[in-house]
């Protein structure tokens, strides 16, 4: 293998923000923010969805809109492009 040209492959923690749900895997994401996890520091990557959140392994259905994605879209773009304006119109 030649030397340096592959990523840095190292344990890092996975904090899944809704439901407070954190787990270690390898992983050569890059990431800036850092957690002391079970005693030592590792590299942190906030997700929205893990296993304990997910309704297919949960068995429970949850809406899970944290950014409010849609208002979000409808207040940027207004009817403009949408296809039940131009149907109703």
């Amino acid at each position: 293998m030649k030397p340096e040209i592959h990523p840095d492959y190292r344990e890092v923690v996975f904090h899944d923000l809704s439901c407070d749900f954190k787990f270690i895997t390898r992983s050569t994401i890059g990431t800036r923010d850092t957690i002391t996890f079970e005693g030592k520091e590792y590299p942190l990557v906030k997700i929205e969805v893990s296993s304990q959140s997910h309704p297919f392994f949960t068995g429970q259905h949850k809406i899970v809109d944290t950014a409010g994605r849609v208002e979000k879209f409808r207040q940027k773009f207004g009817k403009v492009g949408s296809k039940t304006a131009v149907a109703a119109g």
